[in-house]
């Protein structure tokens, strides 16, 4: 089920060579995302352009070579066992990926201006949150979020819901530039749902207009390896199918002059908040503490 198919990317729509999903500035305007699956023993090399770029293992590990230097990255089992390591390499460089054992590892990107260094960031380094409560209950991965590691424009981060649960709740949106209110950052979801019971799972993402010139409109059921591109628009909920763990990889960038994630919640919605003082955290929460080594 999805309503502007244009903006609802399934799993391998997108393919191109090792890239099972590669969506570029020609799909978004500033952001990009590559999933990148590797063989054991597979190597891969790219130009970064006028991108910044961050390799995120999402399965396995990998050395990563940029700038003259090798990077070692354990990563993980998966997205549902563990936060990860991860490198930071700028624009105007080549990025390699050689893995011994094979694995998939996310490549989010934004063009950007300035030229920072590459740099490495061990999984113990991530900042764990839990964010809302009762049914709202989620945990973010805040690996590159706008304060806790310096990109040019990039702002990343991982979610993983519950399953049953709603997050990207109450609906909220940064589409426009309403100065200490609201950025104007476009967003990429990327989706992986954890099996149950020898099932794949599913689970839905809803986005409504925001106003005039901001029209987007999304009803997706969304499966493991798709995603959704958000222009603009109110976007949430993200629901979880009950028994299905959902991730989410959400990827930003805009032209704002300052990297910030100021957002505006619906306003028929964001009464919502008020409640969460009321309800305990879902107590399947974390899924696994910053720097878990399962």
């Amino acid at each position: 089920m999805t309503t502007n198919s244009r903006h609802h990317l399934p799993a391998n729509s997108t393919r191109s060579g090792p890239y099972s999903l590669n969506i570029t500035p020609s799909w978004a305007s500033w952001t990009s995302l590559r999933i990148l699956d590797l063989p054991p023993g597979g190597r891969h090399t790219f130009p970064t352009g006028d991108s910044e770029w961050i390799v995120l293992p999402l399965t396995g590990g990998c050395t990563v070579f940029t700038e003259g230097e090798a990077f070692e990255l354990q990563g993980r089992a998966s997205p549902f066992t563990a936060t990860t390591d991860f490198v930071y390499a700028p624009r105007d460089t080549h990025l390699t990926l050689a893995t011994a054992l094979g694995g998939r590892f996310a490549l989010p990107g934004a063009r950007c201006q300035r030229r920072l260094p590459a740099r490495y960031r061990p999984a113990s380094g991530i900042p764990v949150e839990l964010r809302g409560s009762g049914p709202c209950s989620r945990q973010v991965n805040n690996f590159a979020a706008a304060d806790t590691f310096e990109c040019d424009r990039l702002i990343a981060v991982e979610v993983l819901t519950p399953g049953g649960n709603w997050s990207s709740y109450p609906p909220h949106k940064h589409d426009q530039e309403h100065p200490g209110e609201e950025s104007a950052l476009e967003e990429i979801y990327y989706y992986e749902i954890a099996e149950a019971q020898g099932t794949a799972g599913l689970g839905y993402q809803r986005v409504t207009p925001s106003g005039p010139g901001h029209r987007t409109d999304v009803l997706a059921e969304v499966r493991t390896g798709d995603a959704v591109l958000i222009p603009d628009g109110w976007h949430g909920p993200s629901i979880a199918a009950p028994g299905h763990d959902m991730y989410y990889l959400n990827v930003m960038a805009g032209p704002g002059a300052e990297r910030a994630w100021l957002i505006r919640d619906h306003p028929d919605h964001a009464w919502i908040r008020g409640t969460w003082p009321r309800q305990p955290v879902d107590p399947r929460l974390p899924l696994y503490p910053a720097g878990d080594p399962r």
